[in-house]
């Protein structure tokens, strides 16, 4: 039935704003979550039924041209973006968090390492950090961070001058088989990633280098959840460079990054999400009104 086009509209307008819901309720849940990106719910129109075709002017008989005469058939979401701007800095005071002041990411190792380079990266933009007590400096989920080693001082001594060098894991290890007790103190991490602290014996030693990976296309990032992403083949593949160099931003240390969640820009969008919500399925309960009506007609 021609009418029942209504109803496949109305239907196809309830999925689309369900998901545009479902969108803005996991930005509005993360407004508190560290370096959360919020998405929003992009709209297109579908198909659409063509009851007359468009024709040109005629010169021959003097007719005017047609229009195309279209019906759709409602609307779908048709792509969730991420938004990548930067959030505001929050300050937490504690010196092995650190936010990262302009582009980048940080790495995290994956996988079974091979001397020390772990098999593939995930990136994230929280620094909650800290050493364990391998040595190895990991995240706030325990995820070992990556960058430069202490056992590479050309390149701590020399910086990356935005070399694409392989991160590797950060681990404090002097004795280099692993068997030595690892007792760091007084944590420095300076804004250019390079990390120093006071060993067990009082000596001021520099552990290592955190590096920053950067994307042409961040947007372009899987999601992963735990607040880590990863490259895909529309992010392009991930530059490494000490922060402050190669694109990327300094670290601060105290503070990290809030979640960019606006949420006034969100309970605006889901009032006329709702709105929108209701709408089609008045259109539902129309048609259906509609049909009884004609199958009455019948009786």
């Amino acid at each position: 039935m021609a009418m029942m086009r209504a109803m496949s509209s109305g239907v196809a307008g309830l999925k689309a704003h369900q998901t545009g819901l479902d969108v803005i309720g996991n930005n509005i849940a993360n407004v508190n979550t560290y370096g959360f990106k919020a998405s929003r719910t992009l709209f297109s129109d579908v198909l659409y039924q063509t009851l007359t075709n468009a024709t040109a002017p005629s010169a021959t008989n003097g007719t005017g041209g047609i229009n195309p005469s279209q019906v759709g058939y409602g609307s779908t979401a048709s792509s969730v973006t991420v938004d990548t701007g930067r959030a505001g800095m929050a300050t937490t005071g504690y010196s092995g968090d650190c936010y990262i002041n302009g582009e980048g990411y940080f790495i995290i190792g994956t996988g079974t390492p091979t001397d020390n380079v772990p098999a593939s990266y995930e990136y994230t933009r929280v620094g909650a950090l800290s050493f364990d007590s391998s040595g190895y400096l990991v995240d706030g989920s325990g995820n070992r961070v990556c960058g430069i080693a202490s056992d590479k001082p050309t390149a701590l001594d020399n910086g990356l001058n935005g070399d694409n060098s392989v991160p590797e894991y950060i681990h404090y290890d002097p004795a280099g088989d692993g068997s030595t007790a690892q007792t760091l103190s007084d944590i420095s991490i300076a804004a250019d990633g390079t990390i120093t602290a006071t060993n067990s014996a009082g000596d001021v030693v520099t552990v290592g280098q955190i590096e920053l990976a950067h994307f042409t296309n961040p947007a372009g990032l899987e999601q992963e959840g735990g607040n880590y992403y990863k490259d895909t083949g529309n992010s392009g593949d991930a530059t490494f460079a000490a922060p402050g160099s190669g694109s990327t931003g300094k670290l601060v240390t105290g503070a990290l990054e809030s979640s960019n969640v606006d949420l006034a820009n969100e309970f605006s969008n889901m009032i006329s999400t709702e709105r929108g919500y209701q709408a089609n399925s008045k259109i539902i309960t129309v048609s259906d009104t509609m049909l009884e009506t004609l199958v009455n007609m019948v009786r």
